[in-house]
Parts: C-alpha cells; structure tokens; sequence
C-alpha cells in the first residue's frame, strides 16, 4: 500500500508540473513559435520516459491500457503507399481537428529514420468552441521492414503506442494494419479509444483515397 501511494503522489505531482508548464488560456490569436514547441516537446518525452517507468504496471496508478487493430486494403504498390502513408504531413487535412504539424528534428541511424514532431488539433468542445491540443510525439520509419512506429504523449497524460505494418497482396494491392495501444485514466480510456479509433479510421479512409486517386 505505501509503495502504491508513493507511485500515485509520484505521478500527480509529476503531472501537476507538466500540466503548469504546458497550459495556457485559449486564445485564437496565441500561436506558439516552433522553438516553443520544441522545448515542450522534449518536456513531454522526458515525462514520458520517467513516467514509464515510474508507474508501472498500469493498473496500480488508476490507468488503464487498451489494444485495438484496424485495416485497409489500398489498390496500389507497397512502395508508393509505404512512402505515401507514412508520411505525416500527408494526413494534414485528412481529419478535420488535425490543423498543423511542426517538425523538430528527422534524422536516420543505422538505417531508421526519426521524427521528432509535434501535431496540432482544433478540437470543438462545449457550444463548438475549439480548445487547442498538442500531441508531442516520435515516429520511427523502418522502410527496409516496410514498418514504422509512433508514440504520442498528450494532456491529461494519454499515451498511444501505435506500430504500421505494410503488406504486399498477390494482385498488387497493399494491405495496411494499424496495431494501436492507448493509455489513459480509467475515466478517460472509453472516451480515447473510441475518439482514437475514429480518428484513425478517418485517415485511413483519406489515404486510400487520396493514393488511390492518384493525389498521393
């Protein structure tokens, strides 16, 4: 019982410190520079990491861990759509709250490449009211396994794990499967899977279309 209070007052006071640092009135006009962005990225990370491992196993810290796989079948090579698909400016527009994406740094070691970025929402709220929202996330391509991974972190401490796996149908065709891992309160888990899974769906949805067209 003493171990479990400590890690709860460990990640409330944790929390509380990345909530003061990151909250800020909502103000259409406040648009953050990229360099501002990026320090509250690293921010993020770092609380990422320490509460990763400070708070396992989820069950004990009132969290709750959620898994969920969707697919779609693409008419179109597995090069072009790995190339299309994984590219996370290519989904600007594809989703109506996703407005913009702020890049802090791509880089490539021993052949996978990195992507440090930051994806910001416009998401409507009470009486339609657009509340701004920042992912700070990490995207790891892996071209050669035609895979990539992402983990996202944003307020009130909800994290996705998501790995994108590319398989070449015999009729030249590509088969596209996201397996997606969320973490939230248990008072939050419904709300971020379900909102998660649609917003998901709805890019996918865009992406095939936009490759298949021949847009992308």
């Amino acid at each position: 019982m003493k171990k479990l209070l400590r890690l709860l007052v460990i990640q409330l006071f944790t929390a509380a410190v990345v909530l003061g640092a990151f909250s800020n009135p909502v103000h259409a006009e406040v648009v953050e520079t990229d360099a501002q962005l990026a320090a509250e990225w690293q921010a993020a990370w770092e609380f990422y990491k320490f509460y990763e491992c400070a708070t396992a196993p989820l069950p004990l810290t009132g969290r709750s861990q959620v898994k969920r796989d969707i697919s779609i079948d693409i008419d179109a090579p597995i090069e072009h759509v790995f190339a299309a698909y994984s590219n996370v400016n290519n989904h600007l527009g594809l989703h109506s709250f996703l407005k913009r994406v702020v890049t802090h740094e791509d880089r490539t070691e021993a052949g996978t490449h990195y992507i440090d970025f930051t994806a910001i929402e416009d998401i409507p709220v009470v009486a339609g009211i657009p509340v701004t929202s920042k992912t700070h996330a990490q995207q790891r391509i892996h071209p050669d396994g035609f895979y990539y991974e992402t983990d996202s972190w944003s307020l009130p401490n909800v994290v996705t794990h998501q790995k994108i796996v590319f398989e070449e149908l015999g009729d030249g065709g590509t088969r596209v499967t996201e397996h997606l891992t969320f973490e939230a309160s248990v008072l939050l888990i419904d709300f971020t899977v379900t909102n998660g899974v649609s917003s998901h769906e709805e890019t996918q949805e865009g992406l095939k279309e936009a490759i298949e067209s021949g847009a992308l």
